[in-house]
């Protein structure tokens, strides 16, 4: 009898060990060494989801130089912490946040009950937050991060990695030359992906199925990976959340007057460039990322024309300007799309009465917001985009009209129209590759905000993370509904390159942007068949792409 007991009680042990074993990956043998996650147990019945938080993919970066290959680690790395973000100012700006020892990345690993994930799509998360601030994990509310991957691995059955770069001077300062040539986040960026492509194997993931994703400064990002040269077969798809190559605030064309700016402020001689570079390479990290200041009240211009440290054209990594790097993207399924109120966060900067209900903006205030805009195109750009933008006014506006035009244009300006230029050109350049397009509609939940205010600048990023599943108490069912539909239209993309077709069932069928449709969809928490429309914005659209472009250029 006892030695029954023995058996039925080995059994159990091991049965119990071998679903706790089943699907758990352990320890990982990556390029630099043994790798340690953690294995969280989803639900009883549910699998499981392996995490890894905090694994270099570059060495600790010298300050200003190109990032260069981990040397690797003796025993095994214990993955387990959020590293610390890249160097950056915190909100008030007047101190850091962050280390220069930045380079790590984190990997979310779905896992059933049985066996061991494998040959999974990966989706590699690239960070907005105007290339001055960010980090791999997101903001925080006590151990809820905003970029945890685990909705999105878990419904969608893919891999997701997030990773840091480089931000603010440290990350983009250039001479516009040899001595300092810039773009160092990118190149973290690039980094950081290209260890992806080497290393996700051996975590279950796919290396030929890679989708990078971002919003913002993080969706600007991945439109210029997709452009570099250097990028070629490193990924297959790509999706960009309010932002692109082409939008006016995404390339410093005049980089040595920055740097110059930030010399001067951490006492480095400005002469020449080499001497202007190696000063900035031993001066204090803080001082430089401080030396940059962003003013946010009293703006001489729109907010937007503030934004100066940012990529630039090297001539290496990115060999031209991007509207003539489209042929590199010829293989790369895109999607992007905007917010409809995109603008709106700006826009609250540049004319601060559109959230103040009792208190009136004017018509002139709006013509100068128009004048700094339209700069490069003097008294005739600002006049006719005057012009097109006031045409529904009437003799007396009301208020709501006048303010809702503010972030119209802001939207249109800074998001909508560049992003309607880039999937004209990645569809002229394709060769196999899909283009989609899509509106993201779903009004914003800060009850500071007027009534009128639909979907603002980074309202996505809580429905693509999944935030209305994972914290429902904040959310209502209209929200998870969002949430599942994007988190579904993204992962089948990932998947197989069609939004509609993969893991998850979709509310709607979203066709391609073609040349004989110009479907978009747009996204909120009522989808159905009139959810998919055309020609976004078409007059607004010609508007700035031939009669603005056509008048004469006063100022770069």
């Amino acid at each position: 009898l006892t030695m029954a007991h023995w058996e039925i009680l080995c059994f159990a042990l091991c049965s119990y060990l071998g679903v706790a074993w089943a699907a758990t990956l352990g320890v990982v043998y990556t390029e630099g060494g043994f790798v340690e996650g953690e294995s969280k147990r989803l639900g009883l019945f549910d699998g499981y989801v392996d995490i890894f938080r905090g694994i270099p993919f570059a060495a600790p970066p010298k300050p200003l130089e190109d990032p260069k290959p981990h040397p690797g680690w003796e025993g095994t790395l214990e993955a387990k912490n959020f590293k610390n973000r890249c160097t950056q100012m915190t909100l008030t700006q007047t101190d850091v946040r962050g280390s220069e020892d930045c380079l790590y990345l984190n990997i979310w690993i779905p896992q059933g009950k049985k066996q061991i994930s494998t040959n999974l799509p990966v989706m590699v998360w690239i960070y907005g937050g105007a290339f001055l601030a960010g980090g791999s994990q997101g903001a925080n509310f006590l151990d809820n991060y905003l970029y945890d991957g685990e909705e999105i691995a878990v419904r969608g059955n893919v891999i997701v990695v997030t990773i840091n770069y480089r931000l603010g001077p440290l990350g983009f300062l250039s001479t516009g030359d040899a001595s300092m040539p810039g773009n160092y986040g990118l190149k973290d960026q690039h980094m950081a992906i290209a260890w992806v492509k080497r290393n996700i194997k051996v975590f279950g993931g796919d290396p030929d199925n890679i989708t990078i994703f971002g919003e913002s400064a993080g969706a600007v990002s991945v439109s210029l990976q997709t452009l570099s040269p250097k990028n070629k077969g490193l990924f297959k798809r790509a999706i960009s959340q309010s932002g692109v190559a082409l939008c006016s605030w995404a390339i410093q064309r005049d980089p040595l007057a920055w740097a110059k700016k930030i010399a001067q402020k951490v006492g480095c001689p400005t002469d020449n460039t080499t001497t202007l570079a190696n000063c900035l390479r031993v001066s204090d990290p803080k001082a430089v990322t401080l030396a940059y200041h962003l003013y946010l009240t009293d703006l001489p211009t729109p907010l937007v024309h503030t934004l100066s440290i940012t990529p630039v054209i090297d001539g290496d990594f990115l060999p031209d300007s991007p509207e003539n790097l489209f042929a590199n993207a010829a293989d790369v399924d895109y999607i992007a799309g905007v917010n409809d109120m995109d603008g709106h966060f700006f826009a609250g900067f540049d004319i601060p009465a559109i959230n103040r209900p009792l208190v009136k903006m004017t018509a002139e205030e709006f013509y100068d917001l128009v004048k700094g805009l339209t700069v490069d195109r003097g008294e005739a750009g600002a006049n006719a985009t005057y012009t097109i933008y006031t045409q529904s006014w009437g003799d007396k506006p009301d208020q709501e009209v006048m303010k809702k035009t503010v972030v119209e244009l802001i939207t249109d300006y800074i998001f909508l129209i560049p992003t309607q230029w880039t999937l004209n050109l990645h569809l002229e350049n394709a060769r196999n590759a899909k283009t989609y397009s899509y509106v993201f509609s779903e009004p914003s939940r800060m009850p500071i905000y007027p009534s009128w205010v639909g979907a603002d600048h980074g309202d996505d990023l809580q429905y693509v993370f999944g935030k209305p599943l994972s914290t429902p108490l904040g959310y209502l069912p209209k929200h998870r509904t969002v949430s599942k539909a994007m988190i579904a239209y993204w992962t089948n993309f990932a998947s197989t390159g069609d939004p509609n077709k993969g893991n998850s069932d979709v509310p709607v069928d979203w066709p391609p942007y073609t040349s004989d449709g110009y479907h978009y969809l747009e996204i909120n928490n009522k989808m159905k068949k009139d959810s998919v429309k055309q020609n976004l914005k078409a007059r607004f659209v010609t508007f700035w792409n031939s009669v603005y472009q056509s008048l004469p250029q006063v100022a770069n």
